[in-house]
C-alpha cells in the first residue's frame, strides 16, 4: 500500500489549521495518497466533512468514467461556471482520527482500527471534554489506558523529551506497546536530519517502530499567510508581533509519496510503515449505524404502541365519530412508517409532547411529518390534516429514504424543563444537542482579520459598515472602498481584503444547535463525542445538523416560541375569569370577525402578521379562511419577494390576471397557489415534474434552499433545471422565470408544512385579540420580551380597544400583570411590578407576602415588608404609592428619609432619645410632562398623556413627531420616544 498521511490538522482545530477537511480530501486525491487521517486536536468535528467530500469525488470519478465510455451520452447534471478542477481518477480512503494532547505533555494520534476503537475514541474525547469548560479538553494518560482497545496510537516525538514525558510514555508503552508507534515529522527548519536521528533513537529506547508524517496544517502552501492570520487571532496579537509563532515557510502542507520519500530518504521504512498502518485500519465512518431508542414499554412493541396511541388519539380528536377518510389515511401512514421502521421516532416525539402537556407547557409541532394525521392523532400538532394541503409521502418517503422531520415548539419560558426531562429520561450518555459550527462571515472576518493586520478601529468600522446582503459572504468590494474614504490601492488594505475573502466560510468555533436533540438506544458517547455547552446543564455532540444528516442520524428539534407562552397564559386567564377551557385545537374555527380584524390590519401583537410589511399586505390579501393565513405567513418572506411572486399572486387572486398553467402536470402542483410557487415543497415538485429531477436531485435542491446562509449553492442547479425544462417541452423564458422564482427561495423559502403550523398560531392569537383584547394584552405583557412592539405600544393598543388599564399599585399589583373586575363587571388590566425596570421578582414576593389587608403608608411598607431603601425608591419612582394619596415626589422624599439609624450614628437620637424628627417638606407637584417622562424612565410606558400631546400646540403642520426629542426634558427622553 502506498504512503498514507496519518496526522492531518484541519481548520476544525479552530484558529490553527489552515484548510477545510474537504480541501484535504480533494488534494489527497490529486496527490494519489492511499489514505488520509483527519486528526484534529482533541476533536473529530471535521471528519464527516472529509468523508462527504470523498463521496462526491467518488461520484465524479464514476461520471468521468461513464463520459469516457459514452462521450455522446445523455446530458449530465451541470453546474454554474466554477474554477476548473483537474480530473481525478484516484480515490483515497479516509481514516477518522484525533490528535490527543494530554495534560502531562504527551501528544498522540489515535486512529480507530474498528467500531470498538471508534467508540473508545469517542469515550476518551467525551471524558476529557466533560470535565472541562466549553471548548477545552483535559485528558490524562489514564483516559487513554482505559479506552485504548481497538486504537492504533502514534506517539509524537518531541524535540527535547522531558523526564515527565519519558515517564508517561514508558507507562503507555508498557501497557499498550502492540498498538503503538512513534510518529516523527519534519519541522522544515534545516535541522530535520538531526531531528529524525534523535527520533529514531527515542523510538529504540521505547522499543517502538517509527512512522513518518508531514503533520500538515495546510492542504497547499498558498494558505501560509492565512494560517499566520489564524495564529494572530488565536493569540490576540498583530501580525508584526507574531515572532517565532509565525510559520517559517509554507512547507507544513499535505505532501505526496514522492516528496515524503525525498524528505525521509534515510528512513524509508517509516514512510512504508505509514501505509502499512493504514492498511490495518478497517473502520469506515460511513459504517456507523445509528440505533434509535426502541421505545418498547411493558413488552409492547413500538409498532403496536404507536397504533394503539394513534387510534386512541383519533377518538379524542373526533368525539362525534372518526371520518372514514381519517381512518383510511391513518392506516396508510402507519403502514409506511412501519415499513421504514420509524415508529420509535414518532413515539419519542409523542412522549416528549405528553410530558410537556402533563406539566401544562403549551407546545405545537411543525415540520414536514408533523402535518400528518398520525401526528395530529398523537397530539404533536393541532393543525387538522383536513385542510388537505400536505401529502404524507412528500415527507416520509420510501423513494427518498429520508427520516421524518418533526420540530416541536414549546413555550420559551419553560422549554428548559423539557430539555432537562430528555436528559433525565435517557441520560447524558444517550442524549445530546447537536452542535452548530459558527463560520466566519463578513463582519467578523473584517474585524478579526483587520485587527490582526493592524488596521485601526475607525477603518474597521468603515469596512464593517459595508457588509450587508450578499457581501456578508464575500466581504466588501474594492470599488466601494474609495467611497468610504479608503485607498483601494494600499498594499496592506489589498492584502487584508484578500485574506478576508479567504477566511470567510472557515469554522471559528462550535456552538449549540437551537434545539436539535440526538437520542440513541445505546451509548451516544460511543457514536460521537459529547462535550459541555457554555450554558449550564447542557451537553452537545461534536457534529452539526449537516453532519448527522450525512450519516442518517435522526434528531428531534425542541424549539422555543414566545407566542406559545402568551397563548398559554391567555388560555389560563380565560379559564380563571370566564370559566372556559380552550386549546389550540378547540378554538372556534373560521370566525368571520377574526378575519374582518385581520383585513383591517389590526394585528399589533398578533403572531407573524404584526410587522409593517404584513400589515400592509393584509388589506390586499384579505384572508377569509385558514388556508389564506397559510399563504399570508409564507408570502411575505425574502424568497417570494425576491422571486417576484407577490404581485402575480395578488393580481390573480383579485381577478386582474388570468390563472393559467403551462401544463396540466404543473397545474396540479401550483393550482392551490394560483400558478405561483410560494412554498419550498412546490419548488421541489416543479423540479421533479417540470425539469425531470430525480427525488435525490430535488432533495439536493431542497437542501440548497434550506442552507443558503452557509452555502448559497442553489444556483448550481440552474443548468440542470433549464435543460430539463427544455427537454420536457417548456420554453426557455418560462423555464428562466421558474428558476428565478425558485432561486428566490435561496434567500428564505418557507415550507408549506411550517406555514400551516404557524397559521394556526396566527389564528389563535388573532381570535384572542379580537374577542378578549384585555386578556391578550395581559398575556402578551407577561411574556415579554418578544415580538416587534414595546409594552407602551401594547398598552396603547389595548386602550384603543376599550380595555381599562390600571397603574402599578402598592396594594393591588402582583409581579405579573393581572385582570381585575371593575364595578361594572368588566375586566381591567392591572399593571404588575414586573413592569418597573429596576424591580426584582424576589423583592415583589416579599412585598406581596407581607401586604395582608393593605399598606397605609410608605413607612408601613418599609417596616412590614422589610424592603431596603433602594426598593422603596424604585417603587416611588414608579408612582406606586399614588393610591395611598402620596405623590411621586413626596414618596421619594419619604423613602430617602427611611435610613436605618445604624447607618447614621451621629444622628441616631436627640437628647430625649426619640430621634430627629424632620418637619414635612412642601414639594411642588410635577407637571404632566415631567410625570410622563418619569413614567417612561421607570416603566417604559405611561398611562397619562401621549408625549406628543404635550407639544402638539408647538408643532406646525408637516413637522415630524420626531422633533419631540427637542422638547422633552433630557432625562429619559430616549425611553419616551421608544414608547411613543
Amino acid at each position: 500500500m502506498g504512503f498514507a498521511e496519518l496526522s492531518i490538522t484541519s481548520n476544525f482545530t479552530f484558529l490553527t489549521g489552515g484548510s477545510h477537511p474537504e480541501e484535504y480530501a480533494r488534494r489527497a486525491a490529486l496527490l494519489g495518497l492511499s489514505a488520509i487521517a483527519i486528526a484534529d486536536v482533541n476533536s473529530v468535528s471535521g471528519v464527516v466533512r472529509a468523508w462527504t467530500e470523498l463521496k462526491k469525488i467518488a461520484q465524479e470519478i464514476a461520471d468521468n468514467k461513464a463520459a469516457r465510455a459514452d462521450p455522446i451520452g445523455p446530458p449530465k447534471p451541470a453546474h454554474l461556471p466554477a474554477p476548473p478542477r483537474a480530473p481525478i481518477d484516484h480515490l483515497p480512503r479516509l481514516m477518522p482520527a484525533a490528535c490527543l494532547m494530554l495534560t502531562g505533555g504527551l501528544t498522540l494520534t489515535a486512529l480507530p482500527r474498528d467500531r470498538l476503537g471508534w467508540g473508545n475514541l469517542c469515550r476518551i474525547l467525551s471524558a476529557g471534554r466533560r470535565r472541562a469548560k466549553k471548548g477545552a479538553c483535559e485528558l490524562t494518560a489514564d483516559d487513554v489506558l482505559e479506552f485504548a482497545d481497538g486504537l492504533a496510537l502514534l506517539l509524537h516525538a518531541p524535540d527535547q523529551p522531558s523526564a515527565e514525558w519519558r515517564r508517561d510514555a514508558a507507562r503507555l508503552v508498557a501497557a499498550r506497546k502492540p498498538q503503538m508507534h512513534l510518529l516523527m515529522a519534519p519541522a522544515y527548519d534545516g535541522q530535520d536530519t538531526a531531528r529524525f536521528a534523535a527520533a529514531r533513537r527515542l523510538a529504540q529506547s521505547l522499543d517502538l517502530l517509527p512512522v513518518a508524517s508531514a503533520r500538515p496544517i495546510m492542504h497547499h502552501g498558498g494558505r501560509r499567510r492565512l494560517t499566520d492570520i489564524l495564529t494572530c487571532i488565536r493569540q490576540g496579537v498583530r501580525v508584526e508581533d507574531l515572532g517565532t509563532a509565525a510559520l517559517a515557510n509554507a512547507e507544513q502542507r499535505l505532501r505526496g509519496e514522492d516528496e515524503m520519500r525525498r524528505i525521509f530518504r534515510d528512513h524509508a521504512d517509516a514512510v512504508d510503515r505509514a501505509g502499512a498502518i493504514a492498511a490495518g485500519l478497517q473502520f469506515d465512518i460511513g459504517s456507523l449505524r445509528y440505533e434509535y431508542p426502541s421505545e418498547i414499554a411493558q413488552g409492547e412493541t413500538a409498532a403496536d404502541r404507536l397504533k394503539r396511541l394513534a387510534q386512541a388519539g383519533l377518538e379524542w380528536r373526533y368525539p362525534q365519530g372518526i371520518p372514514e377518510r381519517a381512518q383510511t389515511q391513518l392506516a396508510h401512514e402507519l403502514r409506511l412508517i412501519g415499513k421504514l421502521g420509524y415508529e420509535p421516532y414518532f413515539l419519542t416525539v409523542h412522549d416528549i409532547v405528553a410530558f410537556a402537556r402533563s406539566r401544562g407547557i403549551l407546545c405545537q409541532g411543525r415540520g414536514s411529518a408533523a402535518n400528518s394525521i398520525t401526528c395530529y392523532a398523537l397530539g404533536v400538532t393541532s393543525v387538522s390534516p383536513e385542510i388537505g394541503t400536505m401529502v404524507f409521502e412528500r415527507f416520509v418517503s420510501e423513494a427518498r429514504g429520508e427520516p421524518p422531520d418533526i420540530d416541536v415548539d414549546f413555550e420559551h419560558e419553560r422549554r428548559e424543563e423539557v430539555i432537562q426531562h430528555i436528559y433525565n429520561r435517557y441520560g447524558r450518555h444517550r442524549a445530546g444537542l447537536c452542535a452548530t459550527v459558527i463560520h466566519y462571515r463578513g463582519k467578523r472576518a473584517v474585524r478579526e482579520v483587520g485587527r490582526a493586520m493592524g488596521l485601526s478601529e475607525d477603518v474597521l468600522s468603515a469596512l464593517s459598515s459595508q457588509i450587508w446582503g450578499s457581501w456578508s459572504k464575500t466581504g466588501p468590494e474594492l470599488a466601494r472602498l474609495r467611497e468610504i474614504g479608503l485607498d483601494p490601492d494600499s498594499p496592506r488594505l489589498k492584502q487584508t481584503m484578500a485574506l478576508i475573502e479567504e477566511i470567510i466560510g472557515f469554522p471559528r468555533h462550535l456552538s449549540q444547535h437551537v434545539g436539535g436533540f440526538v437520542i440513541t438506544e445505546g451509548r451516544l458517547d460511543e457514536l460521537v463525542p459529547i462535550e459541555n455547552a457554555s450554558m449550564e446543564d447542557r451537553t452537545v455532540i461534536a457534529w452539526d445538523k449537516d453532519d448527522i444528516d450525512s450519516l442518517g442520524i435522526l434528531k428531534v428539534d425542541i424549539l422555543a416560541l414566545g407566542m406559545l407562552s402568551c397563548i398559554r397564559k391567555a388560555f389560563g386567564l380565560l379559564r380563571q375569569h370566564h370559566q372556559v377551557d380552550y386549546t389550540l385545537a378547540t378554538l372556534p374555527p373560521e370566525d368571520p370577525a377574526v378575519y374582518d380584524m385581520l383585513c383591517k390590519s389590526d394585528t399589533l401583537g398578533v403572531f407573524q402578521v404584526e410587522s409593517r410589511a404584513q400589515m400592509n399586505f393584509l388589506p390586499r390579501m384579505r384572508p377569509r379562511c385558514f388556508y389564506d393565513l397559510v399563504i399570508q405567513v409564507a408570502i411575505i418572506r425574502p424568497g417570494p419577494i425576491q422571486g417576484d411572486m407577490v404581485h402575480p399572486f395578488i393580481r390573480r387572486r383579485n381577478g386582474e390576471e388570468a390563472v393559467s398553467f403551462p401544463s396540466d402536470d404543473l397545474g396540479r402542483v401550483l393550482g392551490k397557489t394560483l400558478g405561483v410557487p410560494l412554498f419550498q415543497e412546490q419548488a421541489m415538485q416543479i423540479a421533479i415534474t417540470g425539469a425531470g429531477f430525480t427525488p435525490e436531485e430535488a432533495d439536493g435542491l431542497r437542501r440548497a434552499l434550506a442552507t443558503f446562509k452557509k452555502h448559497g449553492s442553489v444556483t448550481e442547479f440552474r443548468t440542470r433545471f433549464l435543460r430539463g425544462m427544455r427537454a420536457n417541452g417548456y420554453d426557455d423564458d418560462f423555464a428562466e422565470r421558474c428558476f428565478s422564482q425558485i432561486e428566490g427561495f435561496g434567500s428564505y423559502g418557507f415550507p408549506e408544512s411550517h406555514a400551516a403550523s404557524f397559521a394556526l398560531l396566527v389564528y389563535a392569537s388573532s381570535w384572542l385579540k379580537r374577542h378578549h383584547p384585555g386578556i391578550f394584552a395581559c398575556a402578551l405583557l407577561n411574556s415579554q420580551p418578544m415580538g416587534f412592539y414595546a409594552p407602551a405600544q401594547i398598552v396603547r393598543d389595548a386602550r384603543e380597544h376599550g380595555v381599562e388599564i390600571r397603574p402599578v399599585c402598592i396594594n393591588h399589583s402582583h409581579w405579573d400583570h393581572v385582570m381585575e373586575r371593575t364595578e361594572r363587571g368588566d375586566l381591567a388590566l392591572r399593571l404588575g411590578f414586573r413592569q418597573i425596570k429596576a424591580m426584582r421578582e424576589d423583592e415583589a414576593d416579599w412585598l406581596m407576602a407581607a401586604r395582608g389587608n393593605g399598606y397605609t403608608t410608605l413607612e408601613d411598607v418599609w417596616r412590614r415588608a422589610g424592603l431596603a431603601a433602594r426598593s422603596l425608591t424604585i417603587l416611588a419612582e414608579a408612582d406606586a404609592f399614588a393610591s395611598l394619596g402620596i405623590s411621586r415626589r413626596d414618596a421619594l422624599w419619604a423613602a430617602r428619609a427611611l435610613v436605618p439609624k445604624k447607618e447614621l450614628p451621629l444622628f441616631s437620637g436627640d437628647l430625649d432619645g426619640e430621634g430627629i424628627v424632620e418637619p414635612s417638606a412642601h414639594l411642588p407637584q410635577m407637571t404632566e410632562g415631567e410625570a410622563v417622562v418619569e413614567d417612561y424612565v421607570a416603566m417604559r410606558l405611561t398611562l397619562r398623556s401621549h408625549p406628543v400631546a404635550l407639544i402638539r400646540h408647538r408643532l406646525s403642520p408637516g413637522i415630524d413627531g420626531r422633533l419631540l426629542a427637542a422638547h422633552v426634558p433630557s432625562k429619559g427622553h430616549e425611553s419616551a420616544l421608544q414608547g411613543a
